[in-house]
């Protein structure tokens, strides 16, 4: 789902994992270090690394991620990146994107998920063609005025800005997000998130209950995996609908 930042107090506890969130970040780091390992002369690079540190991810951890891929048994422990197509029930367009090293743990995780939750996979090209990778930057309406973030937003390269009761939504292309997000926070501007995202040209609105049962357990599965960097679909689900579906499945999990 890209319509903002994660809320729930579940999926918060799922997406906000020190593992995961360091594992990520490794990964991401790895990917840009095996086509150049200084960050001097890798703006990539140099910008997953202060991104990285943004989210506590310790020193070590960095240079482990830059050395191991780098230079210790590169061919046996190459990071690729792997976007899965499908069509979740409803026939609302997904794309999974992964990190990883092992590339049939990989798939098969994702077609376990899959299989359990429904869907039907598309050929390479099926979905993507609709959705363009973008950054995203949200910004707390209840800190700031959505004019005067509008007003500073005008005098960069941003593409796009959106209001919203909970986030404000700044979409940039991938070479503009750092001028942005470095001018937005010269401006002493505090930021919610940002991240990588897939945008949709379309959206289709989910009303029915079990849809939307199955995809929010989908997308929370698929968050949970360890290969999984990022999950990017195009349905609507109105507040009342996801409150639903959110207390349904509060109520029907197994608690140790």
């Amino acid at each position: 789902m890209w319509r903002g930042p994660v809320v729930q107090a579940r999926k918060n506890a799922v997406n906000s994992a020190k593992w995961k969130v360091f594992s990520l970040h490794a990964k991401l780091i790895a990917m840009a270090a095996q086509k150049w390992w200084n960050p001097d002369d890798n703006p990539t690079l140099a910008m997953l690394i202060t991104k990285a540190k943004k989210d506590s991810v310790p020193n070590d951890t960095i240079d482990r991620a830059i050395k191991k891929w780098t230079w210790e048994d590169k061919e046996a422990t190459q990071i690729s990146e792997i976007i899965y197509e499908w069509y979740a029930p409803g026939w609302v367009a997904l794309l999974v994107s992964t990190l990883t090293d092992n590339k049939n743990r990989t798939v098969s995780n994702i077609r376990s998920v899959f299989s359990k939750c429904g869907g039907n996979m598309g050929e390479s090209g099926a979905v993507s063609w609709m959705f363009h990778k973008k950054w995203v930057i949200f910004i707390d309406p209840k800190k700031y005025e959505y004019e005067k973030i509008e007003e500073l937003i005008f005098e960069t390269a941003a593409e796009d800005i959106e209001q919203n009761p909970e986030y404000i939504k700044v979409v940039t292309s991938l070479e503009d997000y750092n001028d942005v997000e470095k001018f937005l926070e010269s401006k002493e501007i505090e930021l919610l998130e940002s991240k990588l995202d897939y945008i949709p040209d379309n959206e289709i609105e989910v009303t029915d209950f079990d849809q939307a049962l199955k995809i929010t357990k989908m997308i929370e599965a698929f968050n949970e995996d360890e290969d999984v960097s990022l999950v990017s679909s195009n349905e609507i689900i109105s507040s009342e609908l996801q409150s639903q579906v959110d207390e349904f499945i509060d109520k029907n999990t197994f608690r140790t």
